[in-house]
């Protein structure tokens, strides 16, 4: 079969509507790498809390009184662990939705013809828009 030329690739450039399209792959690779790296640091900080404070650290942690004379360890085990994984549940979810706003706007100046991160500018005669549009 032949490969297409130069001429071809003017004349049917990438559709920033089809998800095939190489921009939008980098862009999703992006986003998940992104998603991947936060939930890896949130579960290692997970780990450390109910883990590392709540079982093995918590003779060192029982020198500390808190709340009432309670030990830092014991409180870690009990309530800690708990308050640490709620704390770590709305940092996912505030930094998710900021994640989100970001690629969202990634993907919408990719179909409106811009270029993110190096990629190259749409050719003329592609779609624009989100929802399809004229071309």
């Amino acid at each position: 079969m032949n490969e297409p030329s130069n001429e071809d690739a003017q004349r049917n450039p990438p559709d920033p509507q089809n998800p095939q399209d190489p921009r939008i792959q980098a862009s999703l690779k992006r986003y998940w790498r992104a998603n991947i790296t936060l939930m890896s640091v949130l579960l290692a900080c997970w780990a450390v809390v109910g883990l590392g404070c709540g079982i093995l650290f918590a003779d060192t942690l029982n020198q500390y009184k808190v709340f009432g004379g309670f030990p830092l360890g014991f409180w870690f085990a009990q309530q800690g662990s708990i308050i640490g994984f709620v704390l770590i549940v709305f940092i996912y979810a505030l930094a998710m939705n900021r994640l989100d706003k970001k690629h969202h706007a990634e993907l919408t100046e990719l179909r409106n013809g811009g270029t993110v991160a190096g990629t190259p500018a749409k050719a003329p005669g592609a779609m624009t828009g989100l929802d399809g549009g004229s071309k």
